[in-house]
């Protein structure tokens, strides 16, 4: 809704926060969106790093699309970067229910 304008007006930051909470509940979609905003900037510092982790949490959880933009993302990355990210990646998940192991 926030992200959109949908019955509201238009909050990216606001957007981002609520799909904070749900990404954190184990929601798949909030996930991947978060991975969009980042890969974007849209609501956040524009930040390639949590994008991919987000994405790569998404698609561990089975949303496919998220590998999709994870495979994309990856390849304006160094490995340095994609180092950084799968650890966030490990750090995120151990916080949510649904995706620590």
């Amino acid at each position: 809704m926030h992200d959109n304008g949908e019955g509201m007006p238009e909050d990216d930051a606001e957007a981002v926060r609520w799909y904070r909470l749900a990404a954190k509940q184990g929601n798949a979609g909030a996930q991947y969106n978060l991975g969009i905003m980042y890969g974007k900037g849209e609501g956040v510092l524009e930040d390639d790093v949590r994008a991919y982790a987000w994405y790569n949490i998404a698609a561990a959880q089975g949303f496919d699309l998220a590998s999709v933009n994870k495979a994309r993302i990856r390849k304006r990355m160094t490995p340095a970067k994609i180092a950084e990210a799968q650890k966030l990646s490990k750090t995120l998940c151990a916080k949510i229910p649904s995706c620590a192991k």
